[in-house]
């Protein structure tokens, strides 16, 4: 019997639910354990369907840290609705929880899954669109099977490819650092949104493929991705899903994982990027109303001393961080304005304090870190700090996430006393009050360094990626209240960030910790700032420039950088990984990208 609701057609067969759609077609098996999932057919009143995608383990896994998760019977689905689409519901008996069942909710767009189960225990890993099973002649891990070739994430890894094959791993969360398996850390977090496609690999993933691309995303609040990342995990012609919760979600009763969106017809993943963008906003889950007009001086080019302090640092023998001092930008910036070079926002790099947690300028360093900037504001400059995320030097550890042996490893925005000390550094960093320093900003950096570990305490309910929302929320709330235009940068382009950040940088060009670190930086960029502008229109690009691979590749991402977002200059008289020196035409092609920019910034005005 064929029935229909809306865009939605559905048929019930002996073995089987049949969905059809004018985006896809879903198979439900009777005995509620797979789905199938096909590319659009012929039509909602012919037989014929078109090529199969998926085939969508249905049983799910949330492992506890007292025990895994395993199935022992599956019921066949039930339909719970049909009116305005379609909404079933396949229970299954678990070794772990009272009650566990998977819903499917046939929307006419995309198919939407997620998973419920009623007990009690703490999280640790919960797989999406696999599980394991104990049933007769069917036992083990669970995998769903896919016939996608390419895959596409918004979280930037290797800087020499944009895409990656299907059977490869991905991650998108908010732990990353140079070690093996964990360079995913330029964007913490990137969007929940994974882009699969049956086309081979392409490597320019802006050029539509005759296939289109589906699109895997997570959709949740905030305050409920108490989790480090989500993992693509492949196998042996197929995928599951991952969520790390590692043990800080408490499940008292009832409890759903974040939802599952799988969505075909995309042209190509950044359009799936904007879609998924839309979705979250439709439904309330990100902020939807667009941001008052910024700051003419938000947009103006950027000096940042990072490579240039890196770049004395090699020639002296110093490190960086000891080079982040006022006579060393004073000479970096008194250079660059012989050479007819004036940016108009600078940033004071790694290491300007004395103690990271306290907010407090080396004296050193800075005998006057406020007159300067002062100096500064009146040369119609304005000056941002660099502040990185987690640190907590010279705070109690009584502030701070610890392991067992209660040695600090974070600073924990759960705690209402840790909240209290970001606030006052916030306030000390920006305010104008006596003993303040009266900058204009942050350049916010380390987000993922977020803590992670099942043995690490601390305060209040969050942890992963809503910790670290809770972090920036803080500092961004309080950056707003010291001075409204105070301007607050980050790595985080989710839509769901767009609260805390007034501007994304795409962070370092390279992996400097890999065998073979130099890669070309232009399309790594320009996918970074694609990335970006679909998932985050409403904010603004901060371009970077570290660390380029040398001054061929720099002069060419010069050129391209008016296009992508707000011109940032990191080298005064050299470039630090080559040792090459600037020169007249190095200077000119900087003024060139410059001029460039203001003239893009008046066009848009």
């Amino acid at each position: 019997m064929t029935t229909a609701s809306g865009d939605v057609w559905l048929d019930r067969h002996e073995d089987r639910i049949e969905i059809r759609t004018k985006s896809y077609g879903m198979s439900v098996a009777a005995d509620g354990r797979t789905a199938r999932v096909f590319a659009p057919g012929a039509g909602p009143d012919a037989d014929g369907r078109g090529a199969q995608v998926a085939v969508l383990q249905l049983f799910g896994a949330l492992d506890a840290l007292d025990g895994p998760d395993e199935t022992v019977e599956a019921a066949p689905p039930v339909l719970l609705r049909q009116h305005p689409y379609p909404v079933i519901e396949a229970e299954r008996r678990s070794t772990r929880w009272e009650r566990a069942a998977v819903r499917i909710e046939c929307r006419p767009e995309a198919v939407e899954l997620s998973w419920s189960v009623r007990g009690s225990g703490a999280l640790g890993e919960v797989h999406l669109l696999a599980g394991r099973s104990v049933l007769p002649g069917g036992g083990g891990y669970l995998p769903s099977g896919s016939s996608f070739r390419t895959l596409f994430s918004p979280n930037p890894g290797d800087p020499r490819r944009l895409v990656r094959a299907a059977g490869e791993s991905a991650v998108v969360g908010v732990v990353g650092d140079a070690g093996p398996g964990r360079g995913h850390w330029f964007f913490t977090p990137a969007s929940l949104c994974l882009a699969l496609t049956t086309a081979p690999a392409v490597e320019d993933p802006a050029q539509p493929v005759p296939e289109g691309w589906w699109t895997l995303a997570v959709d949740a609040p905030v305050s409920d991705m108490t989790f480090t990342q989500l993992a693509y995990m492949p196998a042996d012609g197929g995928f599951a899903l991952r969520l790390d919760y590692e043990g800080h979600t408490r499940v008292d009763g009832e409890f759903r994982t974040p939802t599952v969106v799988f969505t075909p017809g995309s042209r190509d993943p950044y359009e799936a990027l904007r879609r998924y963008r839309a979705l979250l906003v439709s439904r309330g889950t990100v902020p939807a109303a667009p941001r008052p007009r910024c700051p003419d001086w938000w947009s103006a080019p950027m000096f940042c001393g990072w490579g240039a302090q890196n770049h004395e640092g090699r020639v002296t023998g110093r490190a960086a961080q000891a080079l982040a001092g006022q006579a060393e930008y004073d000479r970096y910036l008194e250079h660059l304005a012989d050479q007819g070079l004036e940016p108009g926002t600078i940033v004071i790099d790694d290491k300007w304090q004395l103690r990271y947690g306290t907010c407090e300028p080396d004296p050193a360093k800075w005998p006057d870190l406020r007159g300067w900037i002062g100096a500064r504001r009146e040369r119609g400059q304005r000056v941002l700090l660099w502040w990185p995320a987690w640190l907590w030097e010279g705070l109690a550890d009584e502030l701070c996430v610890r392991n067992p042996e209660g040695v600090p490893v974070a600073l924990d925005p759960g705690n209402p006393a840790a909240r209290k000390a970001l606030e006052d550094g916030v306030e000390r960093m920006l305010g104008d009050g006596p003993g303040d320093l009266g900058a204009d900003g942050l350049k916010i950096d380390f987000t993922a360094r977020t803590p992670s570990g099942a043995a690490l305490t601390h305060h209040g309910p969050r942890w992963g990626i809503a910790l670290l929302h809770q972090l920036l929320s803080t500092v961004y709330d309080a950056a707003k209240r010291v001075k409204p235009d105070a301007l607050v940068i980050t790595h985080t382009p989710h839509p769901a960030f767009a609260d805390v950040t007034d501007m994304v940088r795409l962070n370092d060009m390279l992996r400097l910790d890999d065998p073979v670190p130099d890669a070309p930086i232009v399309p790594q960029m320009r996918h970074r700032a694609a990335v970006v502008a679909a998932a985050c229109p409403d904010l603004l690009v901060d371009t970077d420039d570290w660390c380029v691979p040398d001054r061929e590749q720099w002069r060419e991402y010069l050129a391209a950088k008016p296009g992508l977002g707000v011109p940032a200059l990191y080298y005064s008289t050299h470039l630090d990984r080559t040792g090459e020196p600037l020169g007249p035409e190095d200077y000119a092609a900087v003024r060139s990208a410059w001029r460039a920019w203001d003239e893009r910034r008046r066009v848009d005005a």
